[in-house]
């Protein structure tokens, strides 16, 4: 390894010494043309402190055994990379950066050419190093695209908006309460969130007519002739979060038929979302 990249391989050894259950499993690559989803997309953004376009001037390989927990099929590069933008985080950077990705090998052990090519990174500075970023994962480089690039500032700018969804932790609470006539009655669902604000589905039932539900991330009520839109950080939060079965003692529905009626509310709720699809592991 050239001299000049010992001190950034061994500051950051241990941090990807700590990621390596990450990079084990990690099967579709960022780095690859392959589409990835929203929920990815969402997953790396939520994750990262930093999101910055560049566009790369020089790969060098690390040698392998001066790389913790690669991947088989992978290999480590050192990045020296032109900035683009940051698209969010306040760490000041200069007019480059550096930093160490995984890349995947081809049959004869070659990684993608990526040489002036524009990528996005997801990623942390690196304490004391200014112009040195460490990614959330081994693998969190992504292609520009402009597609890519509408898709990733839509879900930036949703994190960042006052009224930002919170992260669902889990359901805390549901019950079902009958109306006044047959058919009728509602089904309130109560979220844990991560910062302890209120988060809850609606599923209301009127007689003659398909149920309808709808969230609500504050104390209002929550509409329910809008569901959240696919693709969208409250589906998010919903489809890749919520539980496929509510946590046992969460029912505290009256009767056995009420409690029954909340569950199956759940569940029509799960599959109105639909699956939360991710291609990265």
């Amino acid at each position: 390894m050239p001299l000049n990249l010992r001190p950034l391989a061994a500051a950051l050894a241990g941090s990807y010494l700590a990621l390596a259950p990450i990079a084990a499993s990690a099967q579709g690559p960022l780095e690859t043309p392959g589409e990835v989803t929203y929920a990815d997309v969402a997953d790396l953004a939520d994750s990262a402190g930093l999101v910055v376009q560049v566009q790369i001037a020089k790969m060098t390989r690390v040698e392998d055994a001066r790389a913790p927990g690669l991947t088989s099929g992978h290999g480590r590069f050192y990045i020296e990379a032109k900035t683009r933008a940051l698209l969010t985080g306040r760490a000041p950077l200069g007019e480059s950066v550096r930093y160490l990705v995984d890349l995947p090998l081809d049959a004869k052990g070659k990684a993608p050419k990526l040489k002036k090519q524009e990528v996005f990174l997801f990623a942390r500075p690196v304490p004391g190093r200014p112009g040195e970023l460490q990614l959330v994962r081994p693998t969190a480089q992504q292609l520009w695209t402009p597609a890519r690039e509408t898709r990733l500032r839509s879900i930036l700018r949703a994190q960042v908006a006052p009224d930002a969804p919170a992260k669902v932790t889990g359901v805390r609470d549901m019950l079902f309460v009958p109306g006044t006539l047959a058919g009728q009655g509602e089904t309130q669902i109560f979220l844990n969130t991560d910062d302890g604000s209120a988060a809850s589905i609606t599923v209301r039932h009127e007689q003659g007519q398909a149920p309808s539900w709808g969230v609500s991330f504050s104390e209002l009520v929550a509409d329910t002739s809008h569901p959240p839109a696919p693709e969208t950080l409250e589906w998010y939060r919903l489809a890749c979060f919520l539980p496929r079965t509510p946590p046992a003692g969460a029912n505290v529905s009256g009767t056995f038929a009420e409690q029954q009626q909340a569950l199956a509310d759940y569940r029509l709720v799960l599959s109105q979302l639909g699956p939360c699809t991710r291609t990265l592991k």
